[in-house]
């Protein structure tokens, strides 16, 4: 069968849409009213597989998010004003709000995945001449019941659209200046103290332009390790793989750009730590989406990229992960793809082959 010929099955679930706008502790103040069962919910599922996998107690994780929260103040204070209104909202402590906005960095030492498959299309390659990005976020499967989209709309920032497990103030997304960012998990020795690798796409997000957000990545203490993926309004894409310490960029090739959960550039290939069945998987999801792509190359559209986000073909390490594919907890828990100089996302509670996306645009 074509990856064309793939059709979902039509369950009409989507996330919860929410659009939030003023000052940032504004922002966080709505987006914690709105959203406190599910916030409260997200927290306790955290600290439980916290606790269950990685041995950190409750009082240990609470105290180390907090210490993250000097790095935030210094490279970007809006975030604390969020998370501030994020837990007066809720409901929950300052401490509770900040460790939403941390997962691995709070096991040491951090716990590999392999979660998410990325990519970019830039207007030479697609369909219509609209750049296209996005791609399959796999987490474990409970997220998909505690995520949301949300538009915020501050006084002093581009509007964003992201989708977001709930309490989250970053996660992947779009601006309304025609930027969209999106990431993928790497693994890599040397986290440290610094800012959390979930802020670096909102911060890039203050742009729109790639080079700027790339400069502005580049020049904050990185906590731990993250590829970003990010295509503006102007026609330029890149990839930024990171570790805390160094990072390398990869360009396009023929107007197509991917990634995985591994390290492609050469010059970080030494700081791979993934084990090699993660890097196996993350392999074939790679060269996958690099065969979809150049396969449908200037017919890439929004249905042709639903087709393959869908795609099961490589059983069992796919693009479009389903409970039991692998030992793991892991699934496609949501699918997005942006038209971001269109100020435009499609968005599917996952995993994708078994539902609808939904068009979402700015209200404004």
């Amino acid at each position: 069968m074509s990856v064309l010929d793939q059709q979902p099955i039509a369950t009409g679930r989507t996330f919860p849409i929410f659009r939030f706008r003023g000052t940032h502790r504004q922002i966080g103040e709505q987006y914690g009213e709105a959203c406190a069962g599910l916030i409260r919910q997200h927290r306790d599922l955290a600290l439980e597989r916290l606790g269950n996998r990685s041995g950190v107690s409750r009082a240990d994780a609470l105290e180390r998010a907090l210490g993250y929260r000097p790095y935030v103040l210094r490279y970007g204070a809006f975030f604390d004003d969020e998370i501030q209104g994020v837990a007066a909202g809720a409901g929950i402590s300052l401490a509770e709000a900040y460790l939403l906005q941390l997962r691995a960095e709070l096991a040491i030492p951090a716990e590999p995945a392999d979660e998410c498959t990325t990519f970019a299309v830039l207007p030479e390659a697609a369909a219509g001449g609209i750049g296209l990005i996005g791609q399959n976020a796999d987490l474990p499967a409970f997220y998909r019941d505690i995520s949301i989209v949300a538009e915020i709309t501050a006084d002093d920032a581009p509007a964003i659209l992201m989708l977001l497990p709930a309490g989250q103030v970053s996660y992947i997304g779009i601006n309304d200046r025609g930027m969209g960012v999106f990431a993928n998990f790497l693994t890599c020795d040397g986290w440290r103290m610094g800012l959390p690798r979930y802020f670096y796409s909102r911060l890039a997000l203050t742009h729109e332009r790639v080079d700027a957000a790339i400069d502005l990545l580049r020049s904050v203490r990185r906590a731990s390790s993250r590829n970003m993926i990010m295509l503006d309004a102007h026609g330029v894409a890149a990839d930024l793989e990171t570790t805390p310490t160094a990072d390398a960029r990869l360009d396009p090739v023929d107007g197509l750009l991917a990634h995985a959960n591994h390290y492609v550039a050469e010059t970080l290939l030494s700081e791979e730590r993934s084990p090699a069945s993660y890097v196996a998987n993350s392999t074939v999801r790679l060269n996958r989406m690099h065969e979809l792509l150049r396969e449908h190359r200037g017919a890439l559209d929004v249905a042709v990229l639903q087709s393959i986000l869908r795609d099961r073909a490589c059983h069992p390490d796919n693009l479009c992960r389903m409970p039991g594919d692998l030992e793991s907890d892991v699934i496609t828990f949501a699918s997005v793809i942006a038209a971001p100089s269109e100020q435009r996302m499609w968005v599917a509670v996952g995993p994708p082959n078994e539902h609808e996306y939904q068009e979402l645009r700015f209200s404004a």
